[in-house]
C-alpha cells in the first residue's frame, strides 16, 4: 500500500522555507540566500521513503507586496494552501505573533487544514526566547505539533517529518520514486544563475533580474546553456558585468559549479545581460519571465 502527503511550506521571507526543503530532500533544489523573498515560483519537493511520498510545496515569503511580481508571489503562497493536505508554518523565534505570521493563520484557520509549526534558527537564541516563541503561537493557533529546529544543521528535520506522518493517505504514488522535483531542467538552470545574483550583488539590484534560458543542450560530454540575465536599469547593467566583467565572470563561475554538481556532467555556461525598466511593475512582463499562475 502506497501512501502520499501534499504539504504546503509557509512563512515569511528569508525564514528558512527553502533551506527546510532542501535539507528535507538532501540535495538542492530550491534556492537559497540571505536576502529576501529569494524564491518567487511555488517550488515542488518530493521525498519518497519506501511506500510512503511527501510532496512538499515551498512557497515564496508572504510579505506586504509592492510589485506586481510582489502580487504574483503573495497570491501563489495562498493559492498553495488550498491545494495542500497539510502545511509547515516556518517561523523564527520571537516574543509574539507578527503582523504576517497572524494573516497566514488566519488563512490555515479559514481552509481547515492541519498544521505543524517549525521554530527555526534556534541555534541563534536562548531556550527561554524560543520558549516564548512556542507560547506565543500555541496561544493563536491549535498547531497538531510544534517542532524547533534549525534547517541549515539539519537539526530537527527528522523529527519534523515524523510528524507529517500522520498527514500521509492511501494513495498512488504522484511522482516517480526516484523523482525530486517537478521543476524543468530549464528552470533549474534558470533559478541556480539567479541565486548566484543573489550572493554576489548588493542592495537592490538583485531583486530586479530575472533569468531565462535561451538555450539549453545536452551533448556527449557537455551541457550547453546560454542565459539571458534581464535588470531594470541600464545603469544596473554595468554594475552586474563589473570592471573587465569581473563580477559576471563570478556568477558564471559560481552557478557553473552548482550546475555541474547538479546536473552530473560539464557544463559550458554563456551569460548575457539585458534592460528591461521597471519589468517586475508589468503584468505583461512578469507573465512572460515565468511567472503566473498554472
Amino acid at each position: 500500500m502506497t501512501r502520499t502527503a501534499f504539504i504546503a511550506i509557509v512563512g515569511r521571507p528569508n525564514v528558512g522555507k527553502s533551506t527546510l526543503l532542501n535539507a528535507i530532500l538532501g540535495e538542492k533544489v530550491a534556492i537559497v540566500s540571505k536576502k529576501p523573498q529569494t524564491t518567487r515560483n511555488r517550488i515542488t519537493g518530493i521525498h519518497t521513503v519506501g511506500e510512503d511520498q511527501y510532496v512538499f510545496l515551498d512557497t515564496p515569503g508572504v510579505h506586504r507586496p509592492r510589485t506586481k511580481l510582489g502580487d504574483f508571489m503573495v497570491k501563489a503562497a495562498g493559492d498553495t494552501l488550498g491545494e495542500a493536505d497539510a502545511a509547515i508554518l516556518v517561523v523564527e523565534p520571537r516574543d509574539e505573533v507578527g503582523d504576517i505570521e497572524a494573516g497566514i493563520i488566519d488563512k490555515l484557520r479559514a481552509s481547515g487544514i492541519p498544521a505543524i509549526l517549525a521554530v527555526n534558527k534556534t541555534d541563534a537564541t536562548s531556550r527561554e526566547h524560543i520558549a516564548k516563541t512556542i507560547a506565543s503561537y500555541a496561544a493563536a493557533y491549535d498547531f497538531d505539533a510544534v517542532v524547533p529546529m534549525c534547517a541549515k544543521n539539519g537539526k530537527g528535520v527528522d523529527i519534523l517529518l515524523d510528524e507529517c506522518k500522520g498527514y500521509l493517505t492511501e494513495s498512488e504514488f504522484f511522482f516517480p520514486s526516484d523523482a525530486l522535483t517537478d521543476q524543468p531542467e530549464r528552470q533549474i538552470a534558470a533559478e541556480v544563475i539567479r541565486e548566484k545574483l543573489l550572493r554576489v550583488l548588493e542592495e537592490e539590484i538583485p531583486h530586479g533580474t530575472a533569468v531565462m534560458i535561451e538555450d539549453f543542450r545536452e551533448e556527449e560530454t557537455m551541457l550547453s546553456i546560454r542565459a539571458e540575465i534581464f535588470c531594470e536599469k541600464a545603469s544596473h547593467k554595468g554594475i552586474i558585468i563589473g570592471k573587465h566583467g569581473a563580477t559576471l565572470k563570478t556568477i558564471g563561475t559560481y552557478a557553473r559549479e552548482d550546475l555541474e554538481k547538479f546536473f552530473g556532467i560539464k557544463v559550458f555556461l554563456d551569460l548575457w545581460i539585458k534592460v528591461k525598466e521597471n519589468w517586475r511593475d508589468s503584468d505583461v512582463a512578469v507573465r512572460n519571465f515565468g511567472y503566473k499562475e498554472e
